[in-house]
């Protein structure tokens, strides 16, 4: 007994020493493999995976690059309320356009950057439907340092800043972002999303404009498109040209995020291209706020003109003037 002790005794030794608390040793001294943590957190395809967002990512700020930026909010200027205000502006800069896009256009000749026709006020509030208020050109307000003139004399005087400034005190309204678009750029950017179908109430002969359509719904390329949101060639004049002009921004919007648009490559590639090099916008603002405004949109909007009380001759000549009361309870609702 005592020998097979000794043997027993041996084998349990010898297994101590070999594995430590009877574990069989590793053969050949292998260590465990680590894991790739790509492949561990995404899959098999993780490094794939990896590359399509990093080139995402990238694609984004090469866009956001593109954005023309300035210095478009006053100093120290109002804070918004309940959600986010922007002040949308359409300028008659031909920047850009060759002689050639000029007369396809039917934009005339260069007056340069100191006008605009289309003023508009986007709120997006936190919760609801966004609200796009159109602001006629000729609405007869102070402008600071200028005194009562049209509210898009302010833009010809002090550029985007002036108007920001000459928008939030007659408005009481606080503006958070700033979004400008030449007429060329316009042009672009319907062409990129094949054109925006419009319902034309009566037909329009501008040759102003460079338009002649037929009533009914039609779509509109470039020029066309252009033609209609410029021209005043209508019983109501800049009152309807607002109007129009709301209208086809919302349909503009709506097939920029149409499934249409966003699963073909070549038109959302060539969208984005166009969009970037188009919009001028403040130096705080970056290309996912435009995204914000076409997501909002997306969803419904709610449009109209400041309530207008009627008209009068001035030195400036004929202007709007508003509906104080329903201006003010338009501009309170947006607060």
């Amino acid at each position: 007994f005592q020998g097979a002790g000794q043997v027993g005794g041996s084998r349990g030794r010898g297994t101590r020493r070999g594995t430590g608390r009877g574990i069989p040793p590793r053969q050949g001294g292998a260590r465990r493999k680590r894991g790739n943590p790509v492949k561990r957190f995404f899959g098999c395809s993780g490094w794939i995976v990896l590359a399509l967002v990093i080139s995402l990512v990238l694609f984004v700020f090469w866009t956001d690059s593109r954005l023309s930026r300035t210095d478009a909010l006053p100093p120290g200027n109002a804070s918004s309320g309940s959600g986010t205000n922007w002040l949308l502006v359409g300028s008659d800069s031909r920047q850009g356009l060759s002689e050639e896009d000029q007369a396809e256009l039917g934009t005339g000749g260069d007056v340069g950057i100191g006008r605009t026709d289309t003023i508009m006020l986007l709120h997006i509030p936190r919760s609801g439907t966004a609200q796009l208020v159109s602001i006629p050109r000729d609405s007869y307000v102070n402008v600071p340092g200028f005194g009562s003139d049209k509210i898009n004399a302010a833009f010809t005087y002090g550029g985007p800043q002036l108007l920001a400034q000459t928008v939030e005190e007659a408005t009481g309204v606080g503006i958070d972002h700033y979004a400008e678009i030449g007429m060329g750029g316009l042009a672009n950017v319907v062409d990129s999303v094949g054109g925006v179908e419009i319902c034309v109430e009566e037909a329009i002969t501008d040759p102003l404009a460079g338009i002649d359509l037929a009533a009914g719904c039609q779509d509109l390329k470039g020029a066309d498109a252009l033609g209609y949101v410029r021209t005043r060639a209508t019983a109501q004049g800049d009152l309807d040209r607002v109007q129009r002009q709301r209208e086809f921004f919302a349909a503009l919007l709506d097939k920029i995020t149409s499934p249409a648009t966003l699963i073909n490559p070549f038109r959302a590639i060539s969208l984005i291209n166009n969009t970037s090099k188009s919009f001028m916008v403040n130096e705080d603002d970056h290309v996912w706020h435009l995204a914000r405004v076409a997501l909002a949109m997306s969803s419904g909007v709610d449009t109209e003109t400041v309530p207008v009380g009627g008209f009068m001759d001035t030195n400036v000549g004929n202007v709007v003037l508003w509906d104080e009361a329903g201006a003010q309870e338009l501009f309170s609702s947006m607060q």
